[in-house]
């Protein structure tokens, strides 16, 4: 597991904010990175740990990372966010280490004058993590050993690796 005090684990510029952090994550203080006079909408996206993936239960997910190049992953995708969609502000962060059931792993919010571009640019975040930032979760079963997957959805994911 990468050592999260080896390299800054957030990046800021105007309007955009990234972190990647093994802290809970703040729901509050993610909507106040984007808020503005100018933003008619604000959009947030959590993403929690379920109880259960394929008809197994889940115990916990647990996130690994290359943190200096998934930062960098995600600055690339809120800066390009920004400037699609016209953003106020984009924040992305995600957790790392061990997420229990109900906790968030992923916080994605988004600002903007119109509700239309807000919601597109939180989705299209939102995959555009998944797909791109180097970022693996190990899924815990109840009872079972855990399987390492891409962090993507899917029927069963796809495994890392095979």
């Amino acid at each position: 597991m990468a050592d999260p005090t080896s390299s800054p684990a957030k990046i800021e510029e105007e309007n955009i904010y990234v972190e990647i952090t093994y802290d809970h994550l703040d729901v509050n203080s993610v909507m106040a990175s984007v808020k503005s006079p100018k933003a008619g909408a604000i959009v947030l996206f959590a993403g929690t740990t379920r109880d259960n993936f394929d008809s197994k239960s889940v115990t916990h997910l647990e996130y690994q990372s290359y943190i200096p190049l998934a930062l960098q992953t995600l600055l690339n995708i809120a800066r390009a966010m920004k400037v699609k969609h016209n953003l106020n502000a984009i924040s992305l962060i995600h957790r790392l280490g061990i997420v229990p059931i109900g906790e968030e792993s992923i916080l994605i919010a988004v600002s903007s004058a119109h509700r239309k571009a807000a919601w597109q640019a939180g989705e299209e975040a939102l995959e555009e993590c998944k797909e791109r930032a180097e970022i693996w979760k190990l899924e815990k079963f109840e009872g079972e050993e855990g399987v390492w997957r891409a962090n993507r959805d899917g029927g069963v994911g796809e495994k890392v690796g095979g």
